[in-house]
C-alpha cells in the first residue's frame, strides 16, 4: 500500500499533523495507533484544561481527544488504531550518507494480518511513558498495587476501576497532582505526594489545594527506599535526605509519576540519532531527524509536554512535511539531509529541543526551544554562545520537570557554516 505520509501514533500531535497535511494538499495521509481508540493520553485524563494554546478554548481531556481524532477524520486522513508498526520493512531507511530515492516502507500489524506500509515521508509521533518499577530501581517486594499514572488513569477512567485504601504518590510535578486527583475519583485517600526534590515542582495553586481542598501534604526531600508486601502492596519505607531517618507509610497504593522516556524504539530501528538529553530523536528545527523525510513531533522529542504544545509541534512538522514532498530530488537521485548546526546545553541544563538549527534557518515550534533543567534557581542568566560569539542572553526561572522557554530570535546570528550553539548559564 502506498501512501504519501505515514504518521505513527495518533495522539495530539500526530492527529494535529494528519490534519495539516490535508488541508495543504497532501493526498494520501495515513494515521496508525496500538491503540483501540484515537486521541493518546487526554482520553483518559478526565480533568479539564486542554486546547488553550492550539484550540484557544477549554477542554476535557476526552473531549479534546475527540475533537481532534473527528477533525482528522473529517480532514480526510485515514486512521487505523489497534495496528502496530512492527518495523522498517527491508532494514533500516538510508542515512545521511545514503540514497534512497523511494519511499520509506514499513511493516504493520492488525488483528487483519502483515501489511507493507510505503510512504513518501514518515512522521514519528509515538509519544513518551513513565519510567516503571524496574527502571527506576526501586528494592523490595513486587506485589499488585504499584502503578504509573498512564495505568492509573486507564483503570479508573476507561475502565471504571474503584481503588479504595491508602495511595502515596511519588513524585510532585504537574502529572503527579493529577494522578492525586485520578485516585481521589477512584475512591483512594492519598496519603502525600513524595519527592526527592527540596521543593515540589508545579505551580504554587496546586501544592495549595492539594493541603486545602484534599488535605494532601507534599513530602519534600523525601525518597522511597523499598516497597514492601508479598499478596498485596502493604507499605512504602522512606527516607528523609536531609536527616537520614527512615520510616514506614502503609499503603495500598503506589502511583509513580513523572520520570518520563520517549517512546523511541521505532526511531532508533531506523538508524535515526538519539539525543542525549532528550532521549527522543534529534531533529532540527524542521523536526526532521538525520534520515531524510522522516520527522519526528510531540513528546517523543520533548517528554513531557502539554497536549496542546504536542499538537503545535505535528502542526509545525506537518507544514515541512510537505514542503519536502512538492520538491523531491530529480528521479534517481539521492535525497542529501538538510544542512544542521547542533544545539546542546551545559550541566546544570539538562536538554534542549530542537536539537539543531536547520539551515538555511528554519524558526523552531512557536519560535522557541524548550529546555528542561536540573536545578532550581530564579531569574537565570542564559546565555546562547557559538564559539567565542555571544549570540544573545535571556532570563528564566529554573525549576526541575518545568519547561524553560528560549527565544529563537538569535537565529539570524549564527554562522551556518560554524560550530555548535551551546546555551548555558551566565
Amino acid at each position: 500500500m502506498n501512501v504519501d505520509v505515514l504518521v505513527v501514533g495518533a495522539g495530539p500531535a500526530g492527529l494535529a499533523a494528519a490534519i495539516e497535511l490535508r488541508r495543504l494538499g497532501i493526498g494520501r495521509v495515513l494515521v496508525v495507533d496500538r491503540e483501540q481508540q484515537a486521541g493518546g493520553i487526554p482520553r483518559h485524563s478526565a480533568h479539564t484544561g486542554y486546547g488553550l494554546r492550539d484550540l484557544h478554548r477549554v477542554l476535557t481531556g476526552p473531549a479534546y481527544a475527540r475533537h481532534y481524532a473527528e477533525a482528522a477524520a473529517r480532514a480526510g486522513a485515514e486512521i487505523r488504531t489497534g495496528t502496530t508498526v512492527t518495523g522498517w520493512a527491508g532494514g533500516r531507511p538510508a542515512g545521511p550518507a545514503g540514497a534512497q530515492p523511494a519511499g520509506r516502507p514499513v511493516t504493520i500489524t492488525s488483528p487483519a494480518g502483515l501489511e507493507t506500509i510505503d510512504a513518501a515521508a514518515v512522521l514519528l509521533a509515538t509519544g513518551c511513558r513513565e519510567r516503571p518499577r524496574p527502571a527506576r530501581l526501586i528494592p523490595g517486594d513486587r506485589p499488585p498495587g504499584v502503578l504509573t499514572t498512564g495505568e492509573l488513569q486507564q483503570r479508573v477512567y476507561l475502565r471504571g476501576e474503584r481503588l479504595p485504601g491508602r495511595a502515596l504518590i511519588l513524585g510532585a510535578e504537574h502529572v503527579s497532582f493529577s494522578a492525586m486527583v485520578t485516585l481521589a475519583h477512584g475512591g483512594a485517600d492519598v496519603v502525600a505526594l513524595v519527592t526527592e526534590q527540596p521543593r515540589q515542582q508545579s505551580y504554587a495553586v496546586f501544592p495549595l489545594a492539594a493541603a486545602v481542598r484534599w488535605r494532601v501534604p507534599v513530602w519534600t526531600s523525601t525518597a522511597i527506599r523499598r516497597v514492601t508486601g508479598r499478596g498485596r502492596l502493604a507499605g512504602v519505607e522512606l527516607a528523609d535526605l536531609r536527616t537520614g531517618a527512615t520510616r514506614v507509610v502503609e499503603c495500598d497504593t503506589l502511583v509513580l509519576t513523572g520520570d518520563w522516556i520517549p517512546d523511541q524504539e521505532l526511531a532508533r530501528a531506523a538508524g535515526i540519532s538519539i539525543d542525549p538529553g532528550t532521549r527522543g530523536p534529534a531533529v532540527d528545527t524542521a523536526l526532521e531527524s538525520c534520515v531524510s523525510h522522516v520527522f519526528a513531533a510531540g513528546n517523543l522529542v520533548h517528554a513531557a509536554e502539554t497536549a496542546d504544545v504536542a499538537a503545535l509541534g505535528g502542526r509545525h512538522a506537518a507544514r515541512h512535511i510537505a514542503a519536502a514532498l512538492r520538491d523531491p530530488p530529480p528521479a534517481g537521485a539521492r535525497r542529501v539531509p538538510a544542512r544542521r548546526v547542533p544545539v546542546t546545553v551545559a550541566a546544570p541544563l539538562r536538554w534542549i529541543s530542537p536539537n539543531a538549527v536547520r539551515v538555511p534557518l528554519v524558526p523552531p515550534p512557536r519560535g522557541r526551544f524548550l529546555l528542561r533543567s536540573e536545578i532550581f534557581r530564579r531569574h537565570a542568566r542564559l546565555e546562547v554562545r557559538q564559539g567565542g560569539r555571544l549570540l544573545a542572553t535571556a532570563r528564566a526561572s529554573l525549576i526541575p520537570a518545568r519547561p524553560v522557554h528560549l527565544d529563537a530570535s538569535w537565529l539570524a546570528k549564527v554562522d551556518q557554516s560554524g560550530g555548535p550553539v551551546r546555551v548555558l548559564l551566565g
